[in-house]
């Protein structure tokens, strides 16, 4: 067996908390060790995940405009897509293009990074076995660290549902952004963000698509009037939202695959040329080796962790999808800073109270600390303020007029803003302030006397502000 060489600050896996604090580590000090199984940094998000969607959905939008931009007056000929050039576009000029970013990163910051798959011995030693056919060749093969500090950051993997195994034309997010062509049928079973996100996608870009969902409505981790603006949008593209319904089985064969659903009882069966399988993500945590360490998993194998991102054992640190909280890139980006911060001994805490949750389906949904709901259940007594789009002449002058900002705030003489959701053009991009309005603290009168510029769709924020204090301008 090799030597042990001894690191000083080891981090597993190179995904967005992990990239970040690896930057974060070696700029407070320490000598910083990365480690990831793929051939790529950057890890889901950036390789198969939140970007490349983002440039579908890019695409289905600049589809959909060129096909019609009859409000305007503006008469086009017919357009078509060649879909890989799409395709091509999306993997060489925005996915290899972040990734290589990354990489430059890691280079600048002087980290060094290691390609292997990592396995705990010990709580302070673990062993990097290289990937491929000859992993477990020869006891010789691999190298064995011992660190002073470990953070873990090996994110999260799709779900495979019974009756659903990904292969061929049964896919999961990953073979979903990678079809080799628009599907003129395609089925989505879970009406989460990705499955909402990638249906609104390929409806877009001319795909007939239905959405399969569990529950009673997709979306449901937003307010039902939030949700109802996208189900609108989503019925103008022809998409089909079926609710309360369990697939039950697929078959399939060259040229499509067969779905067969239930509600209350009664099976349906629907053909497609795709089915993508979006009904969650499950943590990476089983083949870790962390059965020989002091960390401990909760029920569904998410690390436990405090504050700062410390396990059970005083050595090893975790972030991201493998602990509790949502699995959302920036909250690992968050935890990976702060992760790094405590290890130098800074006095560095998570709040995840007002993490910013974004939905890129059409339009955009985005909430930042409590509902109403929320706060409710909390004791706190609140109000809420509602400024449509329609009354703002940025969102009508884009055609883009439907959905709202709304604060929550306390039904006190502060009228502190404790939450906040928006649902419209460029929702994503307005939760910035939003959620530098609720993360410092600001009452409704703070933003009201904000001047925001005109006109520009960051005027509803101070519009519902406007109303909260009983001043209404534009409405």
């Amino acid at each position: 067996m090799a030597d042990v060489e001894k690191k000083d600050t080891v981090i597993v896996g190179a995904g967005p908390g992990g990239y970040v604090a690896a930057i974060r580590a070696s700029e407070l000090g320490q000598k910083v060790t990365l480690i990831e199984k793929s051939d790529t940094l950057g890890g889901v998000c950036l390789n198969v995940g939140c970007v490349p969607s983002k440039a579908l959905i890019q695409a289905g939008h600049r589809l959909e405009q060129a096909k019609d931009a009859s409000t305007y007056g503006i008469s086009t000929q017919a357009a078509t897509i060649d879909f890989k050039q799409t395709q091509q576009w999306k993997q060489t000029k925005v996915v290899d293009r972040m990734t290589s970013g990354v990489k430059m990163l890691m280079k600048k910051h002087h980290v060094d990074v290691v390609n292997g798959e990592a396995v705990f011995l010990s709580d302070t030693q673990l062993r990097v076995m290289p990937t491929g056919e000859k992993q477990f060749m020869s006891t010789d093969t691999g190298q064995t660290f011992e660190f002073n500090n470990i953070i873990i950051a090996t994110g999260s993997h799709p779900i495979e549902i019974p009756g659903f195994k990904f292969e061929g034309r049964v896919v999961d997010s990953t073979g979903g952004l990678n079809l080799p062509e628009v599907p003129k049928e395609f089925v989505v079973i879970g009406g989460g963000y990705v499955g909402t996100e990638l249906a609104g996608a390929y409806a877009s870009l001319g795909a007939h698509v239905t959405i399969i969902e569990g529950t009673g409505s997709i979306l449901p981790n937003f307010e039902k009037d939030m949700v109802a603006v996208v189900l609108k949008k989503l019925k103008k593209k022809g998409v089909d939202v079926i609710t309360n319904a369990m697939a039950k089985s697929s078959s399939q064969d060259d040229q499509g695959v067969a779905v067969t659903y239930a509600v209350d009882g009664k099976e349906t069966t629907i053909k497609a040329d795709y089915c993508m399988v979006t009904v969650g993500r499950r943590p990476n945590t089983d083949t870790l080796g962390l059965e020989y360490t002091k960390v401990k998993l909760d029920k569904r194998g998410l690390i436990e962790v405090d504050q700062q991102g410390r396990t059970a054992s005083e050595h090893i640190w975790a972030v991201g999808d493998i602990v509790p909280g949502a699995a959302l890139a920036h909250k690992a980006f968050a935890e990976g800073k702060t992760a790094a911060g405590a290890i130098s001994g800074k006095k560095t805490a998570n709040d995840w109270t007002s993490v910013p949750a974004v939905c890129f389906a059409d339009p955009e949904l985005a909430t930042v600390g409590y509902t109403q709901a929320e706060a409710k259940e909390k004791g706190l007594k609140v109000k809420t303020s509602k400024f449509p789009f329609a009354g703002n002449a940025r969102a009508v002058s884009l055609d883009a007029p439907d959905g709202f900002v709304r604060f929550v705030y306390t039904d006190d003489k502060n009228k502190n803003v404790v939450g906040a959701q928006v649902v419209g053009p460029e929702a994503s991009t307005l939760t910035g302030e939003l959620s530098l309005i609720v993360n410092g603290g600001m009452n409704v009168e703070d933003v009201a006397l904000t001047i925001h510029p005109h006109p520009t769709l960051n005027e509803p924020i101070q519009e519902a502000a406007d109303i909260a204090l009983g001043f209404p301008t534009h409405i």
